[in-house]
């Protein structure tokens, strides 16, 4: 049976660094924000909801969704970030369980899926084993700040969407430490893995 891995972290932990290491490892990831772009192009089901919902404003002049006015409306309305997310979401959900069965039919040892809200939308049931990023809330608001270019209050509205990457941490089978080098994060993950008897 392959092992599948729920990656998470929270914005600026590092997970998309720590999510590229697998790659080292031949462990095939599937990625939902790749996903959750892919779900959301012209012509697809989800597209069209969106437009439904949030009206041709949110479109650039080539008709694909404007991230940017799309994600300024749902950060100050509770409301409507729901109203996305239970079209975006499903579709979503859909796809990755798609490619998490493809790859495991293909014989992988290990799969893992890369879900930002992994907690907060409760998808652990899709995993075997939950692995959280972890970095202090210092250094996660300062490289927020420094990655995005966000005021620090922008920063905190970001970061306070999400549950406490504290908590996340409590609630994960392991937790990465990534306050240190790439290396660091690196030799933690590959221990990690051999743990769980993934390594060929």
């Amino acid at each position: 049976m392959a092992l599948i891995i729920g990656l998470t972290g929270s914005i600026a932990s590092g997970k998309s660094t720590v999510s590229l290491m697998f790659d080292d490892f031949n462990i095939p990831v599937v990625d939902a924000d790749k996903l959750s772009r892919e779900v959301v192009m012209p012509g697809e089901n989800a597209y069209n909801k969106i437009v439904e919902t949030f009206s041709e404003e949110v479109l650039r002049e080539d008709k694909s969704i404007d991230r940017k006015k799309l994600g300024s409306i749902i950060f100050q309305d509770k409301e409507k970030r729901k109203q996305l997310n239970a079209i975006v979401h499903p579709a979503v959900r859909k796809k990755m369980l798609e490619k998490r069965d493809h790859y495991v039919k293909q014989g992988a040892r290990c799969v893992v899926l890369d879900i930002p809200l992994l907690f907060e939308s409760k998808l652990t049931h899709f995993v075997d084993k939950t692995l959280v990023v972890y970095v202090d809330e210092e250094v996660q608001l300062q490289r927020l700040i420094g990655r995005d270019g966000y005021s620090r209050e922008e920063a905190y509205q970001r970061i306070n969407v999400q549950i406490p990457v504290k908590e996340k941490a409590a609630m994960a089978d392991a937790v990465i430490d990534n306050n240190g080098s790439k290396q660091e994060s690196y030799q933690q993950l590959e221990s990690l893995l051999n743990e769980w008897q993934v390594l060929q």
